[in-house]
């Protein structure tokens, strides 16, 4: 497995589409916190997932900082992302805290399975 960190600032946004090639999931970290950000978080998935080199890669959303009083729930980071447009990509949203660690293990099985389940059917 590779993985790559390629950062969410609009500044590196332009340098996303380096790291598609052979990939079989994308894992997206939501500040669970940010209700401000999440109609541009949107609209960057949907468009990412618009790209040729991402078909049929699956979607793992990371809920980041749900160990903050507050926060978004599932449903309301389900909504806010419209998850459930999403028809092109089998796709699973984790409660998650990069502080505590918290359902990270959890998450990335979720990736290994799926991307399993796929990758050996041929």
């Amino acid at each position: 497995m590779t993985i790559g960190d390629v950062g969410g600032q609009k500044t590196l946004r332009s340098y996303w589409r380096n790291y598609f090639e052979k990939t079989d999931a994308l894992i997206w970290v939501v500040d669970a916190t940010d209700r401000l950000r999440v109609d541009d978080c949107r609209e960057e998935l949907h468009g990412l997932l618009q790209e040729e080199r991402l078909s049929g890669a699956s979607l793992l959303v990371f809920a980041n900082k749900t160990d903050v009083s507050g926060c978004m729930d599932e449903d309301e980071i389900q909504q806010g992302l419209q998850l459930d447009a999403i028809k092109t990509h089998k796709w699973h949203i984790i409660r998650c805290s990069a502080i505590t660690g918290a359902n990270l293990q959890e998450g990335l099985a979720w990736v290994i399975q799926d991307a399993k389940a796929r990758l050996f059917l041929y």
